[in-house]
């Protein structure tokens, strides 16, 4: 198991009598996409200020790719990058301006930078708009050059800051496949999201309340731990039932319906997969239905109330 490459311990920040971040403690493995999700005013943007070094925390310890954030926060700078709620794209100057002034923060220039931002440009579908300026840009292709200007120094960890809010359906999606494709090149990717069914592109979900963690774990994990499970919907002819629901075995709770019957599982684990494959060789027809990470969030919080 690798180092993490993100850590923290006891984090806390205090303004005042407010706390707004409470003994917070994460890992967050090298190459994964760590998802940090809560409501408004729960300490998602106060803890990524601390994790990048622009906020000294109260209390506690920070450690991002072997840096000492608090000690050293300038150094972490050069090993991030960083995508606030409100691209950081200068209006007046064009897009392709705006590369040549980070460009020259991370000392980039001449064959490296045309290099560097020419396969960018490509991937990310900027070459129409390097001769716009970003006010004159629709929201979706400002997101995608505010990550392409995150990701020009090569940086080892990518902090999302609600990265996809303002978008239309379609751009959000595009957006999530380049971060997709970011860790799959290796890079630790840590995002904030209020839109809950974003989880499902992350190898790991954590939830704030009131600046205190309340659920850390793979997206997985927390349906089993925090919802009534997968529901499978079965149709099958009426002759036909007895002998298909028999073919399943113990792998869950079954209930008739006027289509066939409806099977509860907490998780579509190597048993129940066979058991649904089997249900596919009798002829049956499947509608599986995963619960929907806004239950689950929802149960969290009900859970730490009670």
């Amino acid at each position: 198991m690798p180092a993490p490459i993100i850590r923290t311990r006891g984090l806390t920040k205090r303004f005042g009598d407010f706390t707004a971040v409470d003994d917070l403690s994460i890992e967050v493995t090298p190459g994964t996409i760590f998802a940090f999700l809560g409501a408004n005013g729960s300490g998602k943007s106060t803890t990524i200020r601390m994790l990048i070094g622009l906020l000294k925390p109260t209390a506690g310890t920070v450690e991002v790719d072997g840096v000492d954030v608090i000690a050293r926060p300038r150094r972490v700078r050069d090993h991030i990058g960083y995508m606030g709620q409100k691209v950081s794209l200068y209006q007046g100057l064009t897009l392709r301006e705006n590369v040549e002034f980070y460009a020259g923060l991370y000392a980039l220039a001449g064959k490296e930078l045309e290099d560097r931002w020419g396969a960018l440009r490509e991937r990310f579908a900027l070459g129409e708009a390097e001769a716009e300026k970003p006010e004159d840009l629709p929201a979706g292709i400002r997101q995608r050059a505010g990550l392409a200007l995150a990701t020009l120094h090569r940086p080892r960890v990518l902090f999302l800051d609600e990265p996809t809010a303002g978008v239309d359906v379609r751009s959000r999606g595009l957006f999530w496949d380049l971060i997709q494709d970011e860790a799959g090149a290796g890079v630790t990717v840590f995002v904030t999201t209020h839109f809950l069914e974003e989880v499902e592109y992350c190898d790991w979900a954590a939830f704030i309340d009131a600046g205190r963690l309340i659920a850390n774990a793979t997206p997985e994990a927390l349906r089993q731990r925090y919802s009534d499970g997968y529901r499978v919907d079965v149709a099958v002819p009426d002759a036909a039932r007895t002998a298909v629901a028999a073919t399943l075995g113990p792998v869950g709770e079954t209930a008739a319906t006027p289509e066939g019957f409806t099977l509860r599982v907490p998780a579509l684990d190597p048993p129940v997969l066979a058991a649904l494959d089997r249900l596919v060789a009798t002829g049956a027809r499947l509608d599986i239905r995963q619960p929907a990470m806004t239950d689950v969030f929802r149960r969290v919080l009900t859970e730490r109330a009670a």
